[in-house]
């Protein structure tokens, strides 16, 4: 439940098997026995997107009531009298769970989702197995391995519908959803399009809103072994901030654990040739970025100027709002920056030739899967692509797991240097909020020529909603706006297109919270993202990585220094822009 001030708000007397409690008017009986530490089992709900009452797996028994009710839907009352665990329920719950099993894919050894997949765990707490599933008629569905970065597999799905309700309400997409009637429900694109030919953002989102294995990520593992296991090739790792502060999840460390030093020793010994920080490409990219604002705000140029190191918000903007597109930084992602440098300046420095050089990068998103296959992300020349191979959170650590690596027990390492160094800029950048901080303690010096005497831009912070700020740099008044979420991106959209919001900088990160979030993180079951800001707790662990780190803006790292003077002149420089910049083109919904 939400924190809320008793003080203020009408509570409600109630008696939860038999013990009496209290909570505040207006909530459901899911939340009032989640407050008196009782745990009631949920399919389909998704707290604030999807309450629908529909997998039946909440029941409870409410005194009076003839039937049993679905509580993530059943408002208390003054004086109301729950059971949530009784035989009555117990039974209705298993029996729920044998309807499911009949038409579901029971290929649970080789799922996926195996160990994390809810109904498999539902199934284990109410003694429910694939003998005692209700024979009956199953479709034939065919995954649908159309897209870049996802299969759908309709043979594992429970009709819970939580992937529908983030994908039209969190991001105003709404590329699947309910088609069919009776027996031949099922979730899909309109017409059952393949999903490579709908207006997809390659989020991810859905995936980590599943509750079973009938939406993951593609599997780009086996590349990135191959190339380990070749001779000719030089293979390089990277990895996004956000990933630090998740991977420890795939190995049962408490959410928002700062895992970075054992994931470097992880990498090393996996076989990488050199295992690098993206956040050295991230203090690149607000390099880059705060001199292209400041460049737009001194010469008249397309304000607001918006972010654009989110593959899914870019694809959402070129789909959606094609409108926008010259408000879009040319700027490329840290991802690609980083693959641009690795293949021309680190390749000239290591005397390899940039045809040798492998790039993986591990992200937290599934976008990053689609954004590699982008046109004009081919920095050291045409036919050879900034990154070769985009792995998510959760595939790396599929692959320490079948290196055999014991993950708790490696040493702390230290990423390489040559692209390793970064400052604490760089770090919050899989916050949201946290570009756009960034990026202000860039601007914010050079425009004044002072150093800033604090570097924390609070306002812009935060998990959740639109974050606005107005400051005044060098006698200039910068209004700027952090949002995430690609539903809130189109009402602010369309607010500064009807005149109500007007900025002159913008942050968007197409998932709700930022990266930290991102469709390729690990999955946490809905009786987690219930009651708790997974992406607030992972967030933390970034911004308290930034608050120890000595160097805290972009422009004061030494690396970077070097980078400029050695290699790119200056930030904008027709050499920075052949490598660090791209465009954008308008897409066909």
């Amino acid at each position: 439940m939400k924190n809320v001030n008793v003080s203020t708000v009408d509570m409600v007397n109630i008696k939860i098997n038999g013990i009496a409690c209290r909570a505040p008017a207006g909530s459901t009986i899911l939340d009032a026995a989640h407050s008196a530490g009782i745990a009631i089992p949920t399919l389909c709900y998704l707290k604030e997107l999807n309450s629908i009452g529909a997998c039946r797996m909440c029941v409870v028994e409410v005194k009076g009531a003839k039937n049993l009710v679905a509580s993530c839907v059943y408002p208390i009352a003054e004086g109301m009298e729950i059971w949530t665990n009784t035989e009555r329920v117990q039974a209705s719950r298993r029996t729920n769970l044998k309807l499911i099993l009949s038409i579901h894919n029971q290929t649970c050894l080789t799922c996926t989702r195996s160990g994390v997949c809810e109904l498999q765990r539902l199934c284990r707490e109410y003694g429910v197995d694939n003998q005692m599933a209700f024979e009956g008629e199953k479709i034939d569905y065919q995954p649908d391995e159309s897209a870049v970065h996802m299969v759908r597999d309709n043979s594992k799905c429970i009709m819970c519908r939580r992937c529908e309700a983030v994908c039209s309400l969190a991001q105003g997409v709404s590329c699947i959803g309910t088609a069919g009637r009776g027996f031949a429900t099922h979730i899909g694109p309109s017409f059952d399009a393949p999903l490579n030919t709908t207006q997809c953002i390659h989020c991810g989102q859905c995936i980590i809103a599943c509750p079973t294995g009938a939406l993951y990520e593609k599997d780009n593992t086996a590349q990135v072994w191959n190339a380990l296991d070749d001779p000719g090739k030089h293979v390089i790792v990277q990895t996004a901030p956000s990933v630090r502060a998740g991977l420890g999840e795939m190995f049962n460390l408490p959410i928002g654990t700062n895992v970075e030093g054992k994931m470097v020793a992880a990498l090393r010994r996996m076989g990488f040739d050199g295992v690098f920080d993206t956040d050295f490409a991230a203090d690149l990219t607000i390099m880059e970025e705060a001199s292209e604002f400041l460049h737009r705000v001194q010469s008249g140029g397309t304000l607001p100027l918006i972010t654009s190191c989110c593959p899914g918000w870019v694809k959402f903007c070129e789909t959606f709002f094609p409108d926008f597109i010259p408000n879009l930084s040319t700027c490329k992602s840290p991802q690609q920056m980083f693959g641009a440098m690795a293949k021309t300046y680190y390749a000239q420095k290591m005397g390899i030739d940039p045809k040798d050089l492998f790039v993986v990068s591990v992200m937290p998103c599934t976008a990053k899967k689609f954004e590699i296959t982008r046109e004009d992300e081919c920095g050291a020349g045409e036919g050879i692509p900034d990154v070769d191979v985009a792995l998510t959170t959760r595939e790396l650590g599929a692959m320490i797991r079948r290196a055999g690596l014991l993950f708790e027990e490696l040493p702390e390492e230290d990423f390489d240097p040559a692209l390793g160094i970064a400052t604490g800029a760089g770090h919050i950048f899989g916050a949201s909020g946290g570009v756009m901080e960034a990026a202000l303690r860039t601007a914010a010096e050079l425009l004044t020529g002072k150093e800033l005497e604090s570097v924390e831009f609070s306002e812009v912070r935060g998990a959740h909603g639109v974050k606005e700020a107005t400051y005044e740099i060098a006698g200039k008044e910068i209004r700027v706006c952090a949002l995430s979420g690609t539903g809130n991106a189109r009402q602010v959209l369309e607010d500064i297109r009807s005149g109500k919001r007007q900025y002159d900088f913008i942050e968007i990160m197409a998932c709700p919270g930022g990266c930290v979030n991102g469709g390729g993180q690990p999955i946490q079951p809905s009786v987690v993202r219930n009651f708790r800001s997974v992406s607030a707790v992972r967030a933390r662990a970034l911004y308290q990585e930034d608050r120890d780190m000595p160097l805290r803006k972009s422009h004061r790292s030494p690396l970077i220094q070097e980078v400029y003077q050695t290699f790119l002149e200056k930030p904008g420089s027709e050499k920075a822009h052949q490598l660090l910049h791209t465009s954008y083109v308008e897409r066909n919904i």
